[in-house]
């Protein structure tokens, strides 16, 4: 995993402390894929600080956009021993990785990474139902909603994500994002600072169109 990583940033990694000493924190680029769908599954990783995307290819070459990940989260779930997901840093990141050997060796990590899988399991829900039931414009709102910090009643929002990319975990096409954008605007929702920027004016309204509120 450090080559890996160490080959497509071009550039070698900072390691901090780890508890386990043969995995060392990795800190990693944006934009670095850490795991590929259909590698063999040898370890779960941990999101220490950062961002991670995880994707799968569809049949016919588009690509979904399944979760966004933060800290605390965790990824690596296997198929018939096999990664059913690719992993993407959104921005640099710093990254555990576990050998699933050390879960059987460690059932307090066990159970805290199980913890953290059903929380994200429900995330995960809330997406599908998203998908499913969602128009454009609400499907945006969700997006804007998950990135905001509780609290938050208005504020500024730095998009790691491409338009494209919040196109594809939303289920739609980048024209359709583009529009759904543009009419948040039009209603006085949000303000379009810059292309990763996004400015929340009226937080109750984009949660009550998200159905959050």
């Amino acid at each position: 995993m450090r080559q890996l990583i160490e080959e497509r940033t071009g550039s070698p990694l900072r390691s901090v402390s780890s508890a386990d000493p043969h995995f060392p924190l990795m800190r990693v680029a944006a934009h670095v894929t850490l795991l590929h769908e259909g590698d063999p599954a040898r370890r779960i990783m941990e999101v220490m600080d950062g961002a991670v995307m995880l994707t799968k290819l569809l049949p016919d070459g588009r690509r979904q956009v399944v979760e966004l990940l933060g800290p605390g989260d965790v990824f690596g779930l296997a198929c018939d021993e096999a990664y059913a997901c690719s992993a993407e840093t959104l921005t640099p990141s710093t990254i555990n990785a576990h050998e699933r050997s050390a879960l059987e060796r460690d059932p307090a990590l066990a159970a805290r990474l199980l913890r953290r899988f059903e929380a994200q399991l429900c995330s995960m829900h809330a997406h599908a139902l998203v998908l499913g039931r969602m128009s454009a414009l609400e499907r945006v709102a969700f997006f804007l909603t998950r990135l905001a910090p509780e609290g938050l009643g208005s504020g500024t929002l730095h998009l790691s994500m491409t338009r494209q990319e919040i196109a594809d975990f939303l289920g739609l096409t980048l024209e359709t994002v583009s529009r759904a954008f543009s009419e948040l605007k039009r209603r006085g929702l949000v303000a379009l600072l810059r292309a990763d920027e996004v400015r929340i004016q009226d937080r109750g309204s984009v949660r009550r169109l998200a159905g959050a509120a």
